[in-house]
């Protein structure tokens, strides 16, 4: 599994901001949350659409991002 076929960008959903398919949930926010040391069992809890996979292509994409020269 790739972030790829987990994250979407859609000019149409939250201004093309990064978001997990199927939702409108921005990759910035669970990046957020992670960084404000939230568990994932809690960002899983408080949003059950998500999934450990959503969670990890959030982290897939960001480190993909931040390799970009």
């Amino acid at each position: 599994m790739t972030w790829r076929e987990r994250i979407i960008i859609d000019p149409a959903v939250l201004a093309g901001k990064p978001v997990i398919k199927g939702t409108r949930l921005a990759v910035e926010f669970v990046i957020d949350l992670l960084a404000k040391d939230w568990p994932e069992s809690e960002i899983l809890r408080n949003y059950p659409g998500l999934t450990h996979e959503d969670i990890q292509a959030c982290l897939g994409y960001a480190s993909d991002l931040l390799r970009i020269d």
